[in-house]
C-alpha cells in the first residue's frame, strides 16, 4: 500500500480507543436516509434473524494479486488449531499459511499486506501499510488480518441489529488488544466492507422487500455498485486522506478510529447489482470508467462463452461469473499496475502533486465481487 509512512506517525501519537459505554458513533449518510434508528426500523430488524432467512445474499468470487509474497505471521498467530497438535497427526506446519487466533483460524485471506473477506452477505477488504515492515515490530498483513477477523466475528454476532461502523470499533480494539504485550506487533490498515440487508416496503401487491447496502468505509479502499444491464456506477464509496498518498487508517499511533471518521453510505440496490470492493492497487490504476467497462464485458463474454456456460452448469453459476468478473479486472489493473509507461490514475494524481511520476502503481491487487441475488429460503414476514 503506502511506501512511506503518513507523518503522522512520526509525532507518537500514542494509540487510544473508547470503550462501548464511551463511544457514540456517529455516522456519516450519503442516502436518503439520515438517520440510523429510522434505518434499523425501516429494516423491520428481527431479534432472531440469522444469515440463514436474510432474503437477498451475495454470490461472490475473489481475485489477487500480491507484489510480493506475503510475510508468514509471528508467533503467536502461527500456531495451529489444537487438535493439529496431536503427535500422530500427518499436519505440515511448514506448509501452513493461515493465521490463527486463540488456536481458531482467522476468518478471511491475505493478500500480500491485504486481507479479503466474502461470504453471503458481507464483502470487505482492508489494505495494511506495507511500511510497516520496515519497522520493528511491524507486520501489516497481520493487522489487515486481524481487524478483518474480528469485523467478520462482530457482523455475524450483530446480525439482527446491523451497526457495522459499531461493529468496526469493536475490532479495532479487539486488535488492538490481540497485539498489545507481550505480542507487541504494529500496523495500521484501511477498511471497506458492504453488508447485505434489506427494507419491507408497502406496495399495492402487498408487502415488498427490497435489497438494502450497508456500506463502510475508512481510508482509501473502496466500495463499487455497478449496474451492467444498465452499463453504469450505481454508487462508490468515497475515498478519505490526511493528505496525497496517506490515507486514513486504523492502529499503531493513529489518530482515526472507526466511531469518528468511518463512514456509512446506506445504498438501495436491486437484483443482479454486482458490488466491489477493492484495495487501491485496482483504483489506482483504473479509471472509474474502465472498472465499469471491465465488469460489464466480462458478463458478457461470459454469456456469449459456450465453454464457460457449460463449465458453470456443473458449479454455482453466479459465483463462477463473480470469479471470472474478479478475475478481470483484477488482470487490468495488474497490467497497468507493472506496465513503467502505462497511464494510470494514480500518475495522474501524482502530477498534480509535483511529483514526476510516471506509469502504474505497483502494489498489492485485491477483488472481491458479489452479485445480489434472492435467497433460496423464504422471505422474513
Amino acid at each position: 500500500m503506502r511506501r512511506i509512512l503518513c507523518k503522522i506517525y512520526f509525532t507518537q501519537v500514542k494509540t487510544s480507543y473508547r470503550n462501548s459505554k464511551m463511544c457514540s458513533c456517529v455516522a456519516s449518510y450519503h442516502s436518503t436516509t439520515r438517520d440510523l434508528s429510522r434505518v434499523s426500523s425501516a429494516t423491520n430488524a428481527d431479534p432472531n434473524l440469522s444469515k440463514e432467512n436474510i432474503p437477498f445474499r451475495f454470490e461472490t468470487g475473489i481475485a489477487l494479486y500480491a507484489k510480493k509474497k506475503p510475510r508468514p505471521f509471528p508467533p503467536p498467530f502461527d500456531s495451529p488449531p489444537r487438535s493439529f497438535s496431536d503427535p500422530t497427526n500427518t499436519y505440515d506446519r511448514s506448509s501452513d499459511k493461515c493465521g490463527y487466533f486463540k488456536g481458531e483460524y482467522m476468518k478471511g485471506f491475505t493478500n500480500g499486506d491485504d486481507a479479503v473477506y466474502a461470504d453471503n452477505y458481507f464483502i470487505a477488504v482492508n489494505d495494511g501499510v506495507g511500511a510497516w515492515s520496515t519497522r520493528p515490530g511491524g507486520h501489516a498483513g497481520l493487522w489487515s488480518r486481524l481487524v478483518m477477523h474480528f469485523w467478520a466475528l462482530e457482523i455475524e454476532n450483530n446480525l439482527s441489529e446491523p451497526d457495522p461502523i459499531r461493529s468496526l470499533q469493536n475490532a479495532y480494539e479487539q486488535s488492538i488488544k490481540a497485539t498489545a504485550e507481550p505480542n507487541n506487533w504494529q500496523g495500521t490498515t484501511t477498511a471497506t466492507g458492504a453488508l447485505m440487508y434489506y427494507k419491507n416496503t408497502s406496495q399495492k401487491s402487498g408487502a415488498q422487500t427490497t435489497p438494502l447496502l450497508f456500506i463502510v468505509n475508512l481510508g482509501d479502499s473502496q466500495i463499487l455498485v455497478t449496474r451492467p444491464r444498465e452499463s453504469r456506477l450505481v454508487f462508490k464509496s468515497t475515498q478519505q486522506w490526511h493528505w496525497y498518498d496517506c490515507p486514513r487508517q486504523l492502529g499503531t499511533n493513529s489518530p482515526d478510529t472507526p466511531c469518528d471518521k468511518a463512514t456509512l453510505d446506506v445504498v438501495e440496490i436491486e437484483e443482479n447489482d454486482i458490488i466491489l470492493a477493492v484495495s487501491d492497487g485496482v483504483t489506482d490504476n483504473l479509471w472509474e470508467h474502465e472498472i465499469i467497462k471491465n465488469v460489464v464485458d466480462s458478463v458478457n463474454n461470459w454469456k456469449d462463452s459456450e465453454s464457460i456456460q457449460n463449465a458453470a452448469k456443473k458449479h454455482n453459476g453466479d459465483a463462477e461469473l463473480m470469479r471470472f468478473v474478479a478475475d478481470e479486472l483484477m488482470k487490468a489493473a495488474k497490467a497497468i499496475a507493472t506496465d513503467p509507461f502505462a497511464e494510470s490514475p494514480f500518475m495522474e494524481q501524482a502530477i498534480k502533486e509535483g511529483l514526476a511520476v510516471q506509469g502504474g502503481k505497483l502494489d498489492d491487487i485485491s477483488v472481491v465481487a458479489a452479485i445480489c441475488k434472492r435467497s433460496r429460503t423464504p422471505c422474513l414476514k
